[in-house]
């Protein structure tokens, strides 16, 4: 099931090229290509393009030259101690090092043609202009302008392509914006917030709490305590500058995420957190903790937050869902319907009860049974991240789908851009295994 199927914020089309990341000269050769875009971020928000006329809504994917007012002084990659030095290309502290100006990320290359096996190995770049010059696809960068002046940022985007040709820009909040990507561009922007809100919350070493600086095109995080020209006068060593340690790593958090069926085969058992917007229910979902397979914490977790005994724990797919850096593993597993179920143990659950195939088809075909306005998107994700500092653009983005109060679907569920809403959906229509093991989704080739 796992390889014949891929999920919404997957299938990423892009090849990483993560053996060029410590590669500054590189990734300023590849930076300033005209092929180049951006996606930019400001608190996580990603900025969305209204199209004039149609209203509708994308990633806004911009030029280097369009950025470039935001991204600070050249070089961009390989910064030294004086600003406009390029540093050696053997200084393993300073390998495609930023530090100055915001994190940037590099987050790979969409290859024109995925089936040709380009490999692209370190050598073909000791000209690294002419290697990009011969480059066949697109490469693409993020950035997070949350610590920039507001209106250096306005006026950036006032000075772009698509706001000259009458495209309303904005940042919006990120799971309302999402439904609006296309399967490929949600993969590209699920590495992206995972990674700018990674370098943005990290401002700190964890070995010694120095100020941390950008290494390898936003993979890695330094200490500035190893930087050849700091004075450390009176200072222990960090330990990080030891062995090949990377005190700050990109954070990957598995969370599994199961819907129990019963033993008819006919009953899911679904759950309503405390937080949940009116009438919401959906799969439980738990993070994994140290010292557990994924089998047991499913089985923790049903039981933690059900007081339900699992078996049977079969894996369907897996999902990145970047709020900020989840892997949502989604399993389904077997358990007994007719035994008591209680939400009392850790309290997380205001509700959980098990619900039959019809019950779940009939809200699946409802017309609101899935849908969510941008007002409850905002909702949950203020439950999940506190309150929304950028609040004066989030009041705008509210619009709410009016919905006919008698027409309202006995409970909801969530869509299939979510893992929970494919689990249940699959669960309801039969379609716990694709019988032709084919998924239009998962193109080849990818990296």
């Amino acid at each position: 099931m796992g390889e014949a199927f891929t999920n919404f914020l997957g299938g990423s089309p892009l090849n990483r090229l993560s053996w060029l990341r410590p590669s500054h000269s590189f990734l300023n050769a590849v930076v300033v290509s005209p092929a180049t875009r951006w996606i930019l971020f400001n608190g996580g928000q990603p900025l969305i393009s209204s199209h004039p006329g149609t209203q509708k809504r994308s990633l806004a994917l911009l030029t280097t030259d369009e950025v470039k007012p935001l991204l600070g002084a050249d070089p961009f990659f390989g910064q030294c101690e004086q600003e406009g030095e390029v540093c050696a290309s053997d200084i393993h502290v300073l390998e495609a090092s930023r530090i100055r100006g915001p994190s940037v990320v590099f987050l790979g290359l969409k290859e024109a043609d995925v089936t040709s096996g380009s490999a692209l190995p370190s050598s073909d770049f000791k000209d690294p202009y002419a290697a990009v010059e011969n480059l066949e696809g697109t490469p693409y960068f993020s950035v997070d302008v949350v610590d920039l002046d507001e209106n250096k940022i306005n006026e950036a985007i006032e000075n772009t392509e698509l706001a000259k040709d009458g495209s309303a820009l904005t940042f919006m909040e990120p799971r309302a914006a999402m439904s609006s990507l296309d399967v490929y561009t949600a993969s590209i922007f699920a590495e992206a917030r995972s990674m700018v809100d990674w370098n943005q919350r990290n401002k700190f070493c964890p070995a010694c709490g120095s100020p941390v600086y950008s290494l390898w095109a936003g993979w890695k995080l330094s200490c500035t305590s190893l930087l050849p020209w700091a004075d450390n006068t009176n200072k222990k060593p960090c330990p990080s500058g030891r062995g090949l340690h990377n005190f700050a790593h990109p954070r990957t958090d598995p969370v599994v995420i199961m819907v129990a069926i019963d033993e008819s085969g006919e009953k899911i058992l679904l759950g309503r957190n405390k937080k949940f917007p009116g009438k919401f229910y959906s799969a439980l979902a738990g993070f994994i903790e140290p010292g557990e397979s994924f089998e047991d914490a499913v089985k923790r977790e049903m039981w933690e937050e059900a007081g339900v005994k699992v078996w049977n724990i079969r894996y369907h797919s897996g999902q990145p869902w970047p709020y900020p850096a989840n892997l949502m593993v989604g399993f389904y597993a077997t358990a007994d319907s007719s035994a008591p179920i209680r939400t009392d143990l850790d309290n997380e659950l205001e509700d959980a009860r098990w619900y039959t195939r019809e019950e779940v088809l009939s809200v699946l075909r409802h017309r609101s049974g899935t849908n969510f306005s941008r007002r409850e998107y905002k909702k949950m994700a203020e439950i999940q991240d506190g309150p929304d500092n950028n609040a004066d653009a989030s009041k705008a983005q509210e619009q709410s789908v009016e919905v006919d109060k008698d027409d309202e679907p006995p409970f909801r569920m969530p869509p299939v851009t979510a893992i929970a809403g494919v689990l249940i959906q699959h669960w309801a229509e039969g379609k716990t295994l694709l019988e032709d093991n084919t998924n239009p989704l998962a193109a080849k080739g990818n990296l």
